[in-house]
């Protein structure tokens, strides 16, 4: 057992966090009492730590407990070697931390050993209080039978359009060839989630078109600039590739900029994702939540080709997210204003 595991055990916690815990270990990931768990947080989030540690002691499991800031230096140059050493004997792993400049390396090395191993992983990057309160409450079986609807029919498309009233106009291409993936919260040893979950996403053929990201980007950039409401910043894409980015906000203009051309794909399209989370209802500036807002979101970078089948890669990952969307999947339209259509929906299988 680590040190970090006393050190939880000993720290006070909201018990408003409680219901967001439990629904993590019992309603998400499923743990049972038999199964060893990896708990990695970080003094940022350490009360949420504590919390999830708590429930994990209530549920009898066992597990190990590591504070990113006892082990080595913020940010991180690499995951330290003994949470990976940790994580080779256990069935499920949490990472409840806040992000810090350019540390998604050191994620990467930790979802390779999920991925390898086929554990069910928790990924709370960024988890605060709202989003324990809010989005972790939400009801996961409900979410998942929507994103179960939205995943049979994105799988199955070759167009999806979408816009919304702020000026977005887009149109994304589909192969067959790539998987479209459900990430309602429901976490299975298919493909780690982000928590709170509620997505189906996939590595897109091609987007063309104007998006205009009036809610958040993702990574650090997301903690620096929040809610974008009030200074859009509206990119251009043709062809997959990123074309040009313009904001009121020079320095968050500049800034999305280099990260987008870090490496040859950074500017590519990775990512095209329906959100599901019908419990979140707008904006917060906090990218692990406003990402399953009800409407899409695009993700530049690394496209999880271990999980869609892409052939490329990218070292870096930012997700955008705009607000008030429609949505017509091959014509057929499923959302109004950032609302699911339900009765468009085709039925979930039995």
């Amino acid at each position: 057992m680590s040190d970090s595991n006393q050190l939880l055990r000993q720290t006070p916690f909201d018990a408003e966090f409680q219901p967001g815990a439990r629904n993590a270990v019992e309603g998400c990931l499923r743990i049972q009492p038999r199964e060893k768990v990896t708990l990695i947080t970080d003094r940022a989030c350490l009360e949420i730590g504590a919390s999830l540690a708590s429930e994990l002691d209530r549920l009898g499991c066992p597990h190990n407990a590591w504070i990113l800031e006892e082990l080595a230096p913020r940010p991180l140059a690499e995951m330290p070697a003994e949470i990976l050493a940790d994580m080779e004997s256990s069935q499920v792993s949490i990472f409840a931390v806040r992000a810090q400049p350019n540390e998604l390396r050191t994620r990467m090395q930790m979802t390779d050993v999920v991925n390898r191993r086929k554990m069910r992983h928790a990924h709370m990057v960024n988890i605060d209080r709202r989003i324990m309160l809010e989005g972790m409450r939400a009801d996961f079986d409900e979410v998942d039978r929507i994103s179960t609807q939205v995943w049979q029919m994105a799988s199955a498309a070759r167009e999806i359009r979408a816009t919304t009233p702020a000026g977005t106009d887009i149109v994304g291409h589909f192969s067959p060839r790539l998987k479209w993936l459900k990430t309602s919260g429901i976490i299975s040893p298919n493909k780690w989630g982000n928590l709170p979950g509620g997505e189906t996403f996939t590595a897109p053929e091609r987007v063309d078109g104007t998006f205009v990201i009036d809610g958040v980007v993702g990574d650090y950039l997301c903690e620096k600039y929040g809610d974008l409401g009030g200074a859009p910043l509206t990119i251009r894409m043709s062809e997959n590739r990123l074309r040009e980015a313009h904001s009121a906000n020079k320095q968050l203009e500049d800034e999305f900029w280099r990260y987008c051309h870090t490496d040859e794909n950074s500017d590519r399209v990775g990512e095209f994702a329906i959100g599901t989370n019908i419990a979140v209802r707008d904006v917060i500036g906090n990218i692990l939540q406003d990402e399953k807002i009800p409407g899409i979101h695009l993700a530049f970078g690394n496209p999880y080709g271990a999980h869609t089948g892409a052939d490329w890669y990218s070292s870096t990952h930012i997700d955008v997210v705009g607000r008030r969307f429609d949505i017509w999947i091959d014509g057929r339209q499923i959302m109004r204003a950032g609302a699911f259509l339900l009765d468009s929906l085709a039925p979930a299988a039995v």
